[in-house]
């Protein structure tokens, strides 16, 4: 009885330590807080793979009020995630949210602005998980320890054209059962310039993940010692 009211307790604090992605880095440059972003309704996450809302998150479809970044392929680019609308010296994500970071990037067929992001558009560019067994360290952890950014490189081979950049990060908390992951997503616009002619493998989102897949249904309470990241292979460009 004991041990079901601690986890109780638990998943009531962490209830209340949702996230959001609030800011891009270009190069080392901070771009000011929203800048870039398709900005959701509020920091709550996705927890249906089958929604729509998987691909931006709620509203997210449609960036036609969000400003463009132009940046150069093979650029390093530092998304960043708070608990809050601001930095407040907080865990940027809340210690109970372990689990995945990744990001994949998507060529809009015009512009940034108007894509929707849906069909089989999706290149993963970037994913950590279990960062050690032996000490229980995931990729959040990394994040929070770096005060909310994980960066990666924009591939240099890329074709020039209008991007969305699609971070994630799914929380394993109370994934025991489906639906119980929580995906917290982020997009940003960008126009990526140089580049070369490269033609990536591609998933839709959604589509790549189903509710059964061993990364997202998973118990991590039981001294796990490896991790499926959900989703394709990291393309390397």
């Amino acid at each position: 009885m004991k041990s079901t009211l601690v986890s109780l307790l638990t998943c009531a604090a962490v209830a209340h330590a949702h996230f959001t992605m609030q800011y891009v880095w270009i190069n080392g440059v901070d771009e000011g807080q929203n800048t870039y972003l398709r900005i959701p309704p509020n920091n709550n996450p996705v927890t249906d793979v089958t929604s729509t809302d998987l691909t931006c998150n709620v509203n997210g479809l449609s960036g036609a009020s969000v400003e463009t970044a132009t940046v150069a392929a093979g650029t390093n680019i530092t998304l960043e995630w708070h608990q809050h609308d601001q930095r407040t010296g907080e865990d940027a994500i809340s210690g109970g949210h372990k689990g995945p970071v990744l990001v994949y990037i998507a060529k809009a067929p015009s512009t940034a602005a108007s894509f929707d992001g849906q069909g089989t558009v999706w290149t993963k560019v970037y994913e950590s998980g279990l960062v050690n067994p032996s000490t229980q360290e995931w990729a959040t952890d990394v994040v929070n320890a770096d005060n909310g950014k994980h960066s990666f490189i924009l591939p240099a081979s890329i074709p020039a054209g209008e991007y969305l950049i699609r971070g994630e990060i799914i929380a394993l908390h109370v994934a025991s059962s489906y639906p119980g992951a929580q995906f917290y997503i982020g997009c940003a616009q960008v126009k990526v310039t140089g580049g070369g002619s490269a033609s990536p493998p591609k998933v839709a989102l959604p589509g790549a993940y189903k509710g059964s897949d061993p990364g997202i249904t998973i118990n991590i309470y039981n001294n796990l010692q490896s991790y499926t990241i959900p989703g394709p292979a990291v393309w390397s460009g």
